[in-house]
């Protein structure tokens, strides 16, 4: 399998983490990406018409495209545990993957904002819209730390690659001082060893 692959996107460390937890990391091939949103990758856009990463082509050629459809696939093809067939816990980790990639979404719009967009252009209160919409969930997650109490799942992996961003590119959030009970609850999130792992592409 071949993955559209960029170090600081959280969507493809999703993908990645996702692979590790079921023991397929070593089949994907990373290649090298550049999904700007202004300047498309049109080696992307071959496989999936959006140009974004992460894109996933299967071994039987097939593209799949976002991390949450990629996610499933991976989880399904390794046999992981990771989003149960049905019931209730299946919900609450998929809610909980949409609380996580809107985090991410909020984060990478504001990014957008100031490192992409002219500084003539850039609208302050949309940034800051984009900052309380993270607040409000991290809050959410300093309200319900029973949460991180499940067996790990898709909803606490795509919540820790969500911190791991903040941590990268929001450092003055200062999410861990400003919301001590999330972070004490989601350590052992953090702390898995295929959240600790870095992956870059071949030298």
């Amino acid at each position: 399998m071949k993955i559209f692959f960029s170090p600081t996107s959280p969507y493809v460390r999703k993908c990645m983490v996702t692979a590790h937890e079921v023991g397929l990391v070593d089949r994907l091939e990373l290649l090298p990406a550049s999904a700007h949103p202004v300047t498309r990758d049109q080696a992307i856009i071959a496989s999936n018409p959006l140009g974004k990463v992460p894109t996933l082509v299967s071994d039987d050629g097939h593209a799949l495209y976002d991390s949450r459809v990629i996610c499933e696939y991976l989880n399904d093809l390794g046999q992981g545990r990771l989003l149960a067939k049905d019931g209730a816990l299946r919900w609450e980790a998929l809610t909980l993957q949409s609380l996580g990639d809107g985090i991410l979404d909020a984060a990478l719009l504001a990014r957008y904002e100031t490192a992409v967009r002219p500084e003539a252009l850039r609208w302050t209160d949309w940034i800051q819209g984009k900052i309380d919409a993270i607040h409000t969930s991290l809050r959410y997650l300093e309200e319900h730390p029973e949460l991180f109490q499940r067996d790990f799942h898709l909803g606490l992996l795509t919540v820790g690659c969500a911190l791991w961003y903040l941590d990268l590119r929001y450092p003055d959030l200062a999410w861990r001082q400003n919301y001590p009970q999330l972070a004490r609850a989601s350590e052992p999130v953090l702390q898995r060893e295929s959240m600790q792992q870095t992956w870059a592409l071949p030298a």
